[in-house]
């Protein structure tokens, strides 16, 4: 049983991670949606995908930006965070290359921490319930 302090600081830690991540993957989501053609360039060079439109760019920005708010709201957490698990790993394996030259892609170098920081929400994702919908 932890203590009144202990729960107090773990449940803000974990608010401020969840808000913190939902950030940056709601910017690569509204990206998909506002600039397609930067998102284009992204999945060619990172995912080897090409002639993403901007039709089905926009429906994916959708589809996980619906996602990522209700990970903000602390809804279905099974499965929203599994998803920021799952693709934010995607996409920090998927830059692989750029770890190689840190001094010149130090910005990448965010995703790892970031990384942890996902592991960590999800692992701990029942005792997540700062400011969520969720009844867990």
């Amino acid at each position: 049983m932890m203590s009144g302090s202990v729960e107090n600081k773990l449940q803000l830690s974990l608010f401020l991670l969840r808000v913190s991540v939902f950030v940056v993957m709601a910017m690569w989501s509204l990206d998909k949606i506002l600039a397609p053609d930067h998102a284009a360039a992204v999945f060619e060079n990172f995912y080897f995908i090409s002639g993403m439109g901007a039709g089905i760019l926009l429906v994916l920005g959708v589809v996980q930006l619906a996602i990522e708010v209700a990970f903000l709201l602390g809804l279905w957490k099974v499965w929203t965070y599994g998803f920021v698990l799952v693709t934010h790993t995607i996409s920090t394996l998927s830059s692989w290359q750029q770890y190689l030259d840190p001094f010149n892609n130090m910005l990448f170098l965010a995703a790892i921490p970031m990384l942890a920081a996902c592991i960590a929400l999800f692992l701990l994702r029942d005792d997540d319930r700062m400011w969520t919908l969720s009844k867990s």
